[in-house]
């Protein structure tokens, strides 16, 4: 034993002079990266980097990572896939179809769902996850909106998630057309019709497109070409660039004790948010990959292959390309003939109002500072219920889209409910002009209500239930103050001005002249900041009486509670 202690403490020691050898040439080539890159000093300022915890914030998590699921998905499906037109019969191990001629592309789809291995789960996992990615932009492009996240400096960024939400429903379009089956031919075919509606250039890019009449042979290796090169690479910019934006200019947060327009209050980007935000990323995998395996989607095999001749009797879009739809079904035909062409308003006014609200939706954040000339920095968020008109118009488009969603599916609706088809467009034309009116009012005076009832908890307290009776009669119920944090919660929002119009008379008595945009903006901002956009926040003489009111109670409560106890009968 004695002899080989020595061997035994030299192999030791070469074994650490070993480690240590590693060691150092693993930090001399990180000395070496980081004198090129700065990695030590970018690691430095960014790993403890504050993220505020909400679970809202999640939302923006879940696009992202379903967006890498199918990037993931559609990586193995490229490996498979033919995007080709041209003709075959199909022998494959699906029998019913067995003998029936279809297109290259719809042969192959048909071979990924039933020969390659995996390749079925595969192929619903990458429907599933762009049904959510979609979803999830919507959802939380909508906690952005009721929230005031979008306010300066973050414009650019809301400008950045629009055009991925754009692109993304434009992406799955071309996506589910891809297989070349029934119904996504006849989406297709669509498609072709919509764009012959636009004048003047909707034949070429019809031409440009389709490469000739419909349906052709080149539709379906363009749209791959689109959906796996072109658009993928523009939404991976976009995301790139989004979260770009969110890093430099931090995330918002909701108002609270110790949160201010210029600090973060929340956990470092390393470890916490890291743990937790790979811990998601599987969550968010796993529940996409439970939908797949258990719910089908897009059942090509049950649809046959596309052909010109039949049409799908309930055949419908995918649900994010609803409101479109909608509006075509319930546009009345209408047609101009004029000089030798024929103008279809029955398909492009819906076309062209579609257009409108996506501009709009894009272009909100620079009306809103338009109307409040405010040129500050937001980085604490907004409470809904704080900005009545601005919660009202997001609610109006929700019950808008949810109206054209039904009237895109009023043929389903009419046979499922045996109702008169007939019925159902003129009952969504009617509710597609009342809806969003009432729903806009509505969601305004509910809003000025849980602003008023807010008032009276910070002026009052926490209702108790308990009735007392004052020394001069009157009962009144008594009230507890509400906590810091919780008063701090109901106060932190600002009461801006309404802008005031110009003086009509100058200084020298001559009568000014007001622009039509100014007095556009005025009254804008009154609808906003006037009486009927927000509640104001109580007079000295209200909160002094307020005050006295329920001092006096908490007397006549201490005064009750120092009287002895009356002995009891015997």
């Amino acid at each position: 034993m004695t002899q080989q202690e020595p061997a035994a403490a030299g192999a030791t020691e070469g074994a650490t002079a070993g480690a240590t050898e590693a060691a150092g040439a693993t930090e001399a080539a990180a000395d070496w990266l980081d004198g090129r890159l700065s990695i030590y000093a970018a690691a430095r300022n960014n790993l403890r980097k504050i993220f505020p915890d909400h679970w809202s914030f999640m939302l923006g998590e879940i696009c992202l990572y379903s967006f890498i699921i199918l990037i993931l998905t559609g990586i193995y499906l490229t490996l498979f896939f033919n995007p080709s037109m041209g003709e075959v019969v199909y022998h494959g191990s699906y029998t019913p179809l067995n003998g029936i001629r279809m297109s290259e592309a719809y042969k192959s789809t048909l071979d990924i769902s039933f020969d390659v291995r995996g390749g079925l789960l595969i192929r619903q996992i990458h429907h599933w996850a762009a049904i959510v990615f979609v979803a999830a932009m919507l959802v939380h492009m909508m906690r952005v909106f009721f929230t005031g996240a979008f306010r300066k400096p973050r414009e650019i960024n809301w400008l950045f998630g629009f055009l991925l939400l754009v692109l993304a429903m434009f992406e799955g379009l071309m996506g589910y057309s891809l297989p070349d089956d029934l119904l996504s031919g006849t989406g297709i075919r669509f498609l072709e019709g919509a764009l012959l509606s636009t004048p003047i250039v909707g034949t070429y890019i019809t031409l440009f497109l389709y490469g000739g009449e419909f349906p052709g042979t080149d539709i379906i290796p363009r749209f791959y070409s689109i959906h796996v090169l072109l658009l993928p690479g523009l939404m991976l910019a976009l995301v790139l660039t989004h979260i770009c934006y969110v890093w430099y200019h931090k995330h918002t947060q909701f108002a609270g004790p110790g949160r201010t327009e210029r600090n973060v209050v929340g956990m470092p980007f390393f470890p916490v948010y890291v743990a937790k935000a790979t811990g998601f990323f599987f969550l968010v995998f796993g529940v996409i990959t439970l939908a797949a395996a258990v719910a089908s989607v897009n059942p090509i095999w049950a649809y046959g292959p596309y052909r010109p001749d039949q049409v799908s009797t309930d055949a419908q879009p995918d649900w994010y390309m609803g409101m479109p739809e909608g509006l075509i079904r319930i546009m009345p035909g209408w047609e101009v003939r004029a000089w030798g062409h024929t103008l279809e308003l029955g398909v492009f006014i819906p076309l062209a109002l579609f257009g409108l609200v996506l501009v709009a939706i894009g272009f909100y954040p620079y009306l809103e500072g338009w109307i409040t000339r405010d040129k500050r920095e937001h980085h604490l968020l907004d409470r809904p219920r704080n900005r009545p008109v601005r919660t009202a118009l997001g609610v109006a488009w929700v019950t808008e889209y949810l109206i054209l969603l039904l009237a895109g599916g009023n043929d389903v609706v009419a046979t499922r409910f045996h109702l008169s088809i007939n019925t159902i467009t003129w009952a969504c034309r009617i509710l597609v002009l009342l809806g969003p009116v009432i729903a806009f009012s509505v969601t305004r005076r509910w809003a000025l209500g849980l602003q008023r009832r807010d008032r009276d908890k910070v002026l009052h307290g926490r209702e108790t239930g308990i009735i007392k009776r004052l020394p001069h009669g009157e009962f009144v119920e008594t009230h507890e103050q509400l906590t810091p944090a919780a008063l701090h919660t109901l106060t932190a929002h600002e009461h801006p001005e309404p802008v005031a119009l110009p003086p009509a008379v100058d200084g020298n008595g001559v009568r000014a002249r007001t622009r039509p945009l100014e007095l556009l903006r005025a009254r804008l901002s009154a609808a906003y900041f006037g009486p009927g956009g927000q509640i104001p926040w109580p007079s000295t003489p209200q909160h002094d009486e307020l005050t006295t009111r329920q001092h006096l109670a908490q007397q006549a409560h201490l005064a009750q509670q120092a009287q002895p106890a009356e002995p009891a009968d015997r």
